[in-house]
């Protein structure tokens, strides 16, 4: 068909040329996005009398679930108690960590406007006891405001490098497609 030459063949031994492997790595930790000057244990100081753990354990426990962690791992990697983490996480906004169905949460709420007895609201709750502090917790105690707010500033993906890529490329994919018809 055409006239041109081939193209020169590589084997894998040229492909690999240069090529090195190492017996270890260098660790250079995770990075993470945080757009505040401070870190964010100093950032929850404030916050350290309504938190069940130190600012530092909750920025750890914070982190870890963040990141995809368990509640169980993030506490691990906190040393804390997954109780203390999963009452942190939940003083900092998160949500679902209830152990309690939305019938049991009214159960818990029933023993705590006095409508109920702990013995009677226990039997109607499936919970294991740990459940059931856990719950009677999260129903007693809101999730505090300025911390959430800066918990959604440290943790937001605004300023982060794979957005800032998409955006930056979302104008040539549309130019892409237009050139190609679609």
């Amino acid at each position: 068909m055409g006239g041109g030459g081939q193209a020169p063949r590589m084997s894998l031994s040229d492909i690999a040329e240069g090529v090195a492997t190492t017996e270890s790595q260098r660790d250079r930790g995770v990075a993470v996005v945080d757009r505040t000057d401070t870190s964010l244990a100093d950032a929850l100081a404030p916050f350290a009398d309504s938190l069940p753990c130190e600012p530092a354990a909750a920025a750890t426990v914070l982190r870890e679930y963040a990141d995809g962690s368990s509640v169980g791992d993030a506490a691990v990697a906190a040393g804390v108690a997954p109780m203390t983490a999963s009452k942190t996480l939940h003083r900092l906004g998160f949500e679902g960590l209830s152990p309690l169905s939305p019938l049991e949460r009214e159960i818990c709420r029933d023993w705590l406007d006095a409508e109920l007895t702990r013995s009677e609201a226990r039997s109607l709750i499936d919970a294991g006891e740990t459940g059931f502090a856990l719950g009677a917790y999260i129903e007693t105690h809101e999730a505090i405001p300025e911390a959430v707010d800066l918990v959604q500033d440290a943790l937001s993906t605004d300023a982060d490098a794979m957005v800032e890529k998409r955006d930056a490329l979302a104008d040539t994919m549309t130019a892409s497609r237009d050139l190609l018809g679609g």
